[in-house]
């Protein structure tokens, strides 16, 4: 029996559907992923695109392109002909927060890309050092607040999401911290493990070793819920910080032009992927949750997210180099 959320998407992807059935790619299709080779996203898109070539009935060739928080990659989709074969693996970053941070944009990812569809998110998990005398947010939060210049929280560098996830919890939360940025979450990471900074907001995938190894201690996840792996850990929600929660996520894109019926075959593919089981195994393995889609929502949660992250950027005066 369906649920009333599969009755409702299902509902959605019917007339997708019917125009899915009129295209069809006459060539291998370009898959750009604006990050180098080996990351998450980069997985992710190789995952996805082995599949989606059989559906397809040509290959999906993953091309790397990196630079400037993911701008190259993106600009590189939006200047390519918008006849269903060049898409983009976009994320989070790029598609909402880099408008706010990268003045001199040539594009606007709003206006000049389209969603096919959702494809992964992953939530950041609230970590501690074990030398810091907080085990709750709230015991966190009274901690900042009464020395405001003690705590300190690395990040994987200005704009990334470590950074600004961060700064919507500090903002949510009403301290101050200060801000130490780093090359990479690795360095934050190991920096958090040795106390030389005291707190993180590390994507799942890459602190959970360090978690439930007990080197450091996480006190909330930033999703809407609990996460299976950390069943133990509140959310942001649960822990009365509802304006905290925020996930990263991807989308894959076209450029703006992109023909219906190639989009609705494109979104067919890529959600027959997101559904095939030994699929969504490799995706949770890269520390990705999978996540389908109209292209509809794609835009939808782009509006959304991208006047949040805005409006974090401008009250934490934010800014790159």
């Amino acid at each position: 029996m369906l649920t009333r959320r599969s009755a409702l998407i299902a509902a959605a992807l019917t007339p997708l559907a019917a125009h899915a059935q009129s295209w069809a790619p006459s060539r291998p299709v370009r898959l750009v992923v604006p990050f180098p080779a080996g990351g998450a996203t980069d997985v992710v898109a190789r995952v996805l695109g082995e599949h989606m070539s059989g559906t397809l009935g040509q290959p999906v060739v993953v091309e790397n392109r990196t630079g400037a928080g993911g701008n190259v990659g993106a600009e590189t989709v939006v200047r390519s002909p918008p006849d269903g074969h060049n898409l983009l693996m976009g994320t989070m970053g790029g598609l909402t927060i880099n408008p706010h941070l990268y003045r001199g944009m040539s594009f606007d990812p709003a206006r000049d890309l389209v969603g096919i569809g959702m494809a992964f998110e992953t939530v950041h998990v609230l970590i501690v050092h074990p030398a810091v005398p907080a085990t709750t947010v709230g015991e966190l939060i009274a901690l900042a607040k009464a020395q405001p210049t003690r705590l300190a929280y690395g990040s994987a560098g200005a704009g990334s999401s470590t950074h600004m996830v961060a700064e919507l919890f500090r903002l949510t939360a009403g301290i101050e911290l200060t801000h130490v940025p780093y090359r990479g979450s690795a360095p934050a990471l190991n920096d958090t493990v040795a106390g030389t900074v005291q707190i993180m907001l590390d994507q799942l995938p890459s602190c959970i070793g360090q978690v439930q190894a007990g080197r450091v201690r996480a006190l909330a996840v930033t999703g809407a819920a609990r996460h299976p792996l950390l069943p133990e850990v509140p959310s942001m929600a649960e822990a009365g910080l509802a304006g905290a929660s925020a996930t990263s996520w991807g989308a894959i894109m076209a450029p703006t032009g992109t023909p219906a019926p190639a989009i609705a075959r494109l979104n067919a593919a890529l959600n027959a992927a997101l559904g095939d089981a030994s699929v969504r195994a490799r995706l949770v393995q890269a520390g990705a949750d999978p996540v389908s889609s109209t292209p509809e929502a794609v835009a939808e949660r782009m509006r959304t997210e991208t006047a949040m992250w805005g409006r974090v950027v401008r009250e934490a005066n934010i800014t790159v180099n």
